[in-house]
């Protein structure tokens, strides 16, 4: 059974920092790229940040680009975002998904449950 569990979410002043991270179960995780997506209150999903099978290639939406930066550690079977002046539009729950395939864009098909940030002073 493919599971995807994230954590290192919490209550933040703006400025801070929160890294989260996603531990993977139940498939190859080397294999597969892997992203992280947001949901903020009221609002649809955005995707946040994307990194392919192998770590050499990652892709950031505007909004998080230079302060956002996406990991792995692949004999972990760990995914990882450390958050870095944070804002109070970074308010969300992320979300922790499995690729397709081993690339860093395409589908998805399995989402783990969530981790929520508040960004809040």
């Amino acid at each position: 059974e493919v599971q995807l569990v994230e954590s290192g979410g919490g209550l933040v002043q703006p400025g801070g920092s929160l890294r989260l991270a996603c531990v993977a179960s139940g498939f190859t995780f080397s294999n597969y790229g892997t992203s992280w997506v947001r949901q903020a209150p009221g609002k649809g999903l955005e995707w946040v940040s994307g990194i392919n099978s192998g770590g050499g290639s990652t892709w950031y939406a505007d909004s998080v680009k230079g302060r956002f930066t996406i990991s792995r550690d692949n004999a972990k079977a760990t995914l990882y975002l450390q958050m870095n002046s944070l804002k109070a539009e970074d308010t969300a729950v992320y979300y922790c998904a499995k690729n397709l395939d081993s690339n860093w864009y395409g589908e998805y098909d399995y989402w783990g449950q969530g981790t929520q940030v508040t960004v809040s002073s």
